[in-house]
């Protein structure tokens, strides 16, 4: 059975870290963040920045982890090293089947959605989706490689709006007044949005991608080593981007609007200042940002089912572990990921055409559960990493941990999080009877 190969390096490994964080959230949960916070700016920073410092605290861990464990699927790595090989089975079905294919499908339809906004149209946003979920995923089959590159690329190119927004917003709003008043006056037609935890947990989706980031341990050169500073350093680089970058738009739309404009307060706030066609270069780079982190995406799912193929576990094991020898790529879980993306594509769908009768956020609710699968590693690091330090140890754990209590916290109040918690179980336990090692 031939192996994957070692073929990205640092630079691809911060880009995927950078790249898959920095998508549409930061774009399409700007005007959530503030609408859960009661339409108060200090409250969406303060939110802003709660959630940024649980991804960099929790990043620091896995960090540690890291330069011990080097198999072939970060996160389910480590769970297994923990708790054993059914522990680690269950968390990889649960990366597969739920939490890779429900983000895809998201991205894939936010990106359709600015794209179709940019052409004028009014309609088509669900078969573009469809378009670009099927385009990334052959790219990932077939050009492993050329995807990676696309990484790289995207990441560079989805900073230059958030820069111009960042930069040219905070200097406006300074000279103008406009950045105090965000800060003084809170948004009148909200008296209150949920509060700082569902705020927060909206910071989650923006926030989220990093860990993904894992998903090509096998395929990194150097990985104890790569790894581990790409988590620290990309993750931080996030944080602080985004804080500008939300400055920025306080400094040019007040609360209201903001609130008015929704995911087109970036592209608004463009237009005000650099005019039409400002708005549309921007709608543009958001684009971009948004296939990036697409693509980031579909490269962790197109590895799931290969996570648990590999260790001889899973239906048809010989047949998703296989590693296509021409491309050096996990087609056969590829496509099995690309399949199960359309599924939970069909459940977005449900919640536009009012199946539910309230909206199923499958943007947040499957991160706040994989948040529970942090906190059990937290409690292995604290209990078996003996030659750390204090911090490193217990501090940085116990950080970690509140952290991911408090999204817990904020998933529980949100609308259908009982239904989404029964659907997930009922999923896992259809995984159960695969559970058993492949016999020789």
């Amino acid at each position: 059975m031939q192996d994957l190969q070692r073929k990205y390096g640092i630079w691809t490994a911060i880009a995927m870290v950078i790249g898959i964080v920095i998508g549409s959230g930061v774009f399409f949960k700007a005007d959530d963040v503030l609408l859960a916070s009661g339409g108060s700016l200090p409250t969406a920073l303060l939110a802003w920045l709660i959630g940024g410092s649980i991804m960099i605290i929790t990043a620091f861990v896995f960090a540690k982890i890291a330069t011990r464990i080097e198999k072939v699927n970060g996160l389910v790595d480590y769970f297994e090293e923990a708790y054993g090989w059914r522990a680690g089975y269950l968390v990889a079905w649960f990366m597969t089947f739920v939490y890779y294919p429900t983000l895809v499908a998201v991205l894939a339809w936010v990106s359709a959605n600015y794209s179709i906004n940019l052409m004028g149209l009014e309609q088509g946003v669900w078969l573009l989706a469809v378009i670009y979920m099927v385009l990334f995923f052959l790219l990932n089959i077939y050009s492993p490689v050329l995807a990676g590159r696309w990484q790289v690329s995207a990441t560079v190119i989805k900073l230059i709006p958030l820069a111009l927004v960042a930069v040219v917003g905070v200097i406006t709003g300074l000279i103008s007044g406009q950045t105090f008043s965000s800060f003084a006056n809170s948004a009148r037609t909200l008296s209150s949005g949920g509060g700082l935890a569902v705020a927060t947990l909206a910071t989650a989706f923006a926030y989220e991608g990093w860990i993904i980031a894992t998903s090509i341990n096998a395929e990194l050169k150097d990985a104890k080593r790569t790894l581990p500073k790409a988590l620290f350093f990309g993750s931080t680089a996030v944080v602080i981007i985004y804080m500008l970058y939300y400055l920025g738009i306080s400094g040019v739309l007040s609360n209201e609007q903001v609130l008015s404009a929704g995911d087109g307060a970036p592209v608004e706030v463009i237009s005000i200042i650099f005019g039409r066609f400002g708005g549309t270069l921007l709608t543009v780079f958001v684009i971009i940002s948004c296939l990036g982190t697409l693509n980031g995406l579909i490269m962790g799912a197109s590895r799931g089912m290969y996570a648990i193929a590999s260790r001889g576990l899973g239906p048809q094991a010989a047949f998703f572990r296989a590693v296509d020898p021409q491309t050096n790529s996990t087609r056969n879980s590829a496509l099995l990921g690309f399949v199960l993306s359309a599924f939970w594509m069909i459940i977005w769908y449900g919640n536009f055409a009012g199946w539910f009768g309230k909206f199923m956020d499958i943007s947040e609710l499957p991160i706040a559960f994989l948040y529970v699968v942090y906190i059990s590693l937290y409690v292995w690091v604290m209990r078996r990493f003996t030659d750390l330090g204090l911090f490193s140890r217990y501090a940085a754990p116990i950080l970690a941990g509140t952290g991911s209590l408090y999204i817990i916290w904020g998933a529980i109040q949100k609308d259908l999080f009982l239904h989404f918690f029964l659907l997930t179980l009922a999923i896992i336990i259809a995984g159960l009877p695969f559970m058993r090692p492949e016999k020789p």
